[in-house]
């Protein structure tokens, strides 16, 4: 007997969906930050055993749209409530339980399990972990709730293992030696974007977009060009920095954790090209790969 599955990770943004994703598949797949909107795409980690596959989907953190990129986020999240064999709804000790209401009526008329996963939980007491789950269970009430704390790891096990039970008898979908289904050049513009979520404060990062116009694999090295995108000529100098200062910085950590990523040495280029309002261009979106066809 083979068990194979969809298992998607939905939730309101900065709950800990790409921790817990990254916990789950046990390799670093989703870049984390504590800035809202850090996790723009789909974004699948695959588990594979001997008799068993599982495929997990972290999805951009649910919210009301302001442009046509958060409306192309928005569709990630909601496709995820389509394909899902067992959908995992991340929230925390600290949000508003009726925060994106409208996603949650979604939620409620899945006919897929729900596990209701509360995560930092350690940051309450037993007192106040029950009044959550109780104000959960009757928003939710066919679903499962499992509390967690994904950094600190704990009951990460269990869930794992209602996740297997869960799963559905199936063939493998992808490759047994498959570990995601997004190219390496997908990777290297998450850490690129990663490190510009990090060092950029306000609008920046929310601006930016990465598009990585080279990937040259040698034996020994890996020569990246990767062009950095942004929306006004003034956040393009912010990016650049004084005399290139920051450019330099980015390119230098990106380009460490790039080599730690692949396993081999990285020559990381890196160009800033400004593409007016480009979060609201259906073709740039398209190009970009927001669109779900």
């Amino acid at each position: 007997m083979h068990k194979s599955g969809f298992v998607n990770i939905v939730g309101n943004p900065n709950v800990g969906k790409s921790t817990l994703m990254n916990q789950l598949v046990g390799e670093r797949i989703s870049i984390i930050t504590s800035k809202a909107q850090t996790t723009r795409h789909r974004i699948m980690g695959i588990v594979n055993t001997d008799d068993m596959q599982i495929v997990y989907s972290d999805t951009p953190g649910v919210l009301r749209p302001n442009y046509k990129l958060q409306e192309n986020m928005l569709q990630f999240s909601e496709s995820a409530l389509d394909d899902a064999d067992v959908l995992l709804y991340v929230t925390d000790m600290v949000e508003k339980i009726d925060k994106n209401d409208f996603f949650l009526q979604k939620v409620e008329k899945t006919s897929s399990p729900v596990l209701l996963v509360i995560n930092k939980i350690d940051l309450t007491d037993q007192k106040g972990l029950e009044f959550q789950s109780d104000k959960w269970q009757q928003l939710l009430p066919k679903a499962e709730i499992i509390p967690i704390s994904a950094t600190n790891k704990f009951n990460i096990n269990y869930l794992q293992k209602r996740i297997v039970e869960l799963l559905p008898e199936s063939p493998p979908y992808f490759e047994k030696d498959a570990l995601t289904d997004r190219p390496a050049r997908f990777f290297v513009t998450e850490i690129i974007r990663e490190k510009v979520l990090l060092y950029y404060q306000k609008e920046i990062p929310y601006a930016v977009e990465v598009i990585v116009e080279l990937f040259k694999e040698e034996k020994d090295l890996i020569h990246i060009k990767a062009l950095i995108i942004v929306e006004r000529d003034s956040q393009k100098g912010i990016i650049i920095g004084d005399k290139g200062i920051s450019i330099k910085k980015l390119g230098s950590t990106a380009r460490k954790d790039i080599e730690r990523f692949f396993d081999k040495k990285v020559f990381l280029e890196m160009f800033v090209k400004v593409e007016k309002d480009w979060r609201n261009r259906d073709n740039l979106l398209k190009k970009f790969g927001y669109k779900i066809e």
